[in-house]
Protein backbone atom coordinates (compact mmCIF):
# COMPACT_ATOMS: atom_id res chain seq x y z
CA UNK A 1 0.00 0.00 0.00
CA UNK A 2 1.24 3.56 -0.68
CA UNK A 3 1.68 6.07 1.19
CA UNK A 4 -1.38 8.25 -0.74
CA UNK A 5 -3.74 5.25 0.29
CA UNK A 6 -3.21 5.14 3.90
CA UNK A 7 -4.43 8.25 4.90
CA UNK A 8 -8.05 6.91 3.90
CA UNK A 9 -7.27 3.73 6.06
CA UNK A 10 -9.69 3.59 9.30
CA UNK A 11 -7.87 3.61 12.85
CA UNK A 12 -7.78 0.44 14.34
CA UNK A 13 -7.62 -3.09 13.14
CA UNK A 14 -8.33 -4.30 9.78
CA UNK A 15 -11.62 -6.27 9.20
CA UNK A 16 -10.11 -8.69 7.07
CA UNK A 17 -8.22 -9.39 4.11
CA UNK A 18 -11.07 -8.45 1.98
CA UNK A 19 -11.66 -5.19 2.98
CA UNK A 20 -8.67 -3.60 4.49
CA UNK A 21 -10.28 -0.51 5.03
CA UNK A 22 -13.61 -1.16 6.50
CA UNK A 23 -16.02 0.26 4.40
CA UNK A 24 -18.20 -2.31 4.05
CA UNK A 25 -18.42 -2.59 7.88
CA UNK A 26 -19.26 0.74 7.99
CA UNK A 27 -21.60 1.25 5.20
CA UNK A 28 -25.35 1.05 6.03
CA UNK A 29 -27.12 -1.55 4.65
CA UNK A 30 -30.87 -2.41 5.10
CA UNK A 31 -31.70 1.74 5.80
CA UNK A 32 -35.51 1.82 7.00
CA UNK A 33 -36.81 5.46 7.05
CA UNK A 34 -40.09 6.18 9.51
CA UNK A 35 -40.41 9.84 7.79
CA UNK A 36 -43.76 8.58 6.37
CA UNK A 37 -44.83 7.19 9.96
CA UNK A 38 -43.65 10.38 11.61
CA UNK A 39 -45.86 12.51 9.96
CA UNK A 40 -48.54 9.84 10.54
CA UNK A 41 -48.20 10.42 14.18
CA UNK A 42 -48.08 14.07 13.90
CA UNK A 43 -51.20 14.83 11.82
CA UNK A 44 -52.99 12.20 14.37
CA UNK A 45 -51.79 14.31 16.73
CA UNK A 46 -53.27 17.80 14.87
CA UNK A 47 -56.24 15.94 14.33
CA UNK A 48 -57.10 14.80 17.59
CA UNK A 49 -56.87 11.23 16.92
CA UNK A 50 -53.85 10.53 19.50
CA UNK A 51 -53.46 12.31 22.69
CA UNK A 52 -50.16 14.28 23.76
CA UNK A 53 -49.23 11.89 26.41
CA UNK A 54 -49.45 9.35 23.62
CA UNK A 55 -47.15 10.81 21.61
CA UNK A 56 -45.02 12.25 24.42
CA UNK A 57 -43.94 9.14 26.39
CA UNK A 58 -40.00 9.39 26.04
CA UNK A 59 -39.09 7.08 29.30
CA UNK A 60 -36.47 8.61 31.78
CA UNK A 61 -33.25 5.83 30.35
CA UNK A 62 -34.27 7.28 26.70
CA UNK A 63 -34.26 11.10 28.11
CA UNK A 64 -30.62 10.34 29.92
CA UNK A 65 -29.45 8.43 26.93
CA UNK A 66 -29.82 11.34 24.45
CA UNK A 67 -27.73 13.76 27.77
CA UNK A 68 -24.93 11.79 27.37
CA UNK A 69 -24.81 10.17 23.74
CA UNK A 70 -27.66 12.07 21.64
CA UNK A 71 -26.51 14.33 18.97
CA UNK A 72 -28.72 17.29 18.64
CA UNK A 73 -30.07 18.33 15.06
CA UNK A 74 -31.02 21.20 13.87
CA UNK A 75 -35.13 19.81 13.64
CA UNK A 76 -37.00 22.22 16.13
CA UNK A 77 -39.47 19.65 18.17
CA UNK A 78 -42.68 19.08 16.23
CA UNK A 79 -44.76 19.21 18.83
CA UNK A 80 -43.68 22.11 21.66
CA UNK A 81 -41.51 24.03 19.70
CA UNK A 82 -39.05 24.91 22.39
CA UNK A 83 -35.66 23.05 21.46
CA UNK A 84 -33.97 21.33 19.15
CA UNK A 85 -34.44 17.41 18.86
CA UNK A 86 -31.79 15.13 20.18
CA UNK A 87 -31.01 11.48 18.29
CA UNK A 88 -29.82 8.77 19.60
CA UNK A 89 -28.65 5.41 18.66
CA UNK A 90 -29.34 2.72 20.41
CA UNK A 91 -27.94 -1.09 18.98
CA UNK A 92 -29.38 -4.39 18.90
CA UNK A 93 -27.34 -7.90 17.66
CA UNK A 94 -25.85 -10.92 19.02
CA UNK A 95 -22.68 -10.45 18.25
CA UNK A 96 -22.51 -7.25 20.64
CA UNK A 97 -23.06 -9.25 23.77
CA UNK A 98 -24.05 -6.64 26.46
CA UNK A 99 -23.62 -3.65 24.58
CA UNK A 100 -26.26 -4.93 22.56
CA UNK A 101 -29.70 -2.58 23.36
CA UNK A 102 -27.16 0.29 24.79
CA UNK A 103 -27.11 3.72 23.31
CA UNK A 104 -23.90 4.57 21.57
CA UNK A 105 -22.25 7.37 20.32
CA UNK A 106 -21.23 8.00 16.36
CA UNK A 107 -17.82 6.32 17.37
CA UNK A 108 -18.02 3.88 19.09
CA UNK A 109 -20.96 2.44 16.41
CA UNK A 110 -17.81 2.41 13.69
CA UNK A 111 -15.75 0.55 16.57
CA UNK A 112 -18.49 -1.60 16.58
CA UNK A 113 -18.69 -2.22 13.37
CA UNK A 114 -15.24 -3.07 12.52
CA UNK A 115 -15.35 -5.58 15.11
CA UNK A 116 -18.20 -7.27 15.65
CA UNK A 117 -20.88 -8.89 13.18
CA UNK A 118 -23.93 -6.90 11.25
CA UNK A 119 -25.79 -5.47 13.99
CA UNK A 120 -29.14 -3.17 13.75
CA UNK A 121 -28.75 0.33 15.21
CA UNK A 122 -31.99 2.05 15.40
CA UNK A 123 -31.60 6.33 15.84
CA UNK A 124 -34.62 7.82 17.79
CA UNK A 125 -35.22 11.50 17.95
CA UNK A 126 -35.98 12.68 21.49
CA UNK A 127 -37.33 16.22 22.93
CA UNK A 128 -35.75 16.95 26.47
CA UNK A 129 -38.31 19.07 27.03
CA UNK A 130 -41.58 17.78 26.33
CA UNK A 131 -40.88 14.17 26.24
CA UNK A 132 -41.83 13.27 21.75
CA UNK A 133 -40.00 10.99 20.39
CA UNK A 134 -40.25 8.81 17.77
CA UNK A 135 -38.26 6.05 15.44
CA UNK A 136 -36.65 7.98 12.63
CA UNK A 137 -34.36 5.07 10.54
CA UNK A 138 -33.07 1.73 11.42
CA UNK A 139 -29.83 -0.03 9.89
CA UNK A 140 -27.38 -2.19 9.44
CA UNK A 141 -23.40 -2.33 9.96
CA UNK A 142 -20.61 -4.85 10.55
CA UNK A 143 -18.90 -7.45 9.62
CA UNK A 144 -19.80 -10.31 7.43
CA UNK A 145 -21.79 -13.53 9.76
CA UNK A 146 -19.03 -14.90 11.34
CA UNK A 147 -16.06 -12.27 11.05
CA UNK A 148 -16.07 -10.50 14.24
CA UNK A 149 -15.18 -13.34 16.46
CA UNK A 150 -12.13 -13.40 13.90
CA UNK A 151 -11.37 -10.04 14.10
CA UNK A 152 -11.48 -9.88 17.87
CA UNK A 153 -9.53 -12.72 18.56
CA UNK A 154 -6.68 -11.30 15.73
CA UNK A 155 -6.55 -8.29 17.52
CA UNK A 156 -6.40 -9.90 21.17
CA UNK A 157 -2.91 -11.91 19.76
CA UNK A 158 -1.81 -8.06 18.22
CA UNK A 159 -1.73 -6.66 21.67
CA UNK A 160 -0.50 -9.61 23.53
CA UNK A 161 2.83 -9.82 21.56
CA UNK A 162 2.81 -5.77 21.96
Amino acid sequence: MDQADSRYRRPGPPPGPEDPTGREALRRRRVVDFALRRRGVLADLREGVSALREVCDADVYLLRAAGFHGVETETVCPVCRKENLTEVSWVFGDDLGTASGSARSADEIEQLALTHDAFTVHVVEVCRSCSWNHLVESYEVGLASGEGRRVRRAVRELRRHR
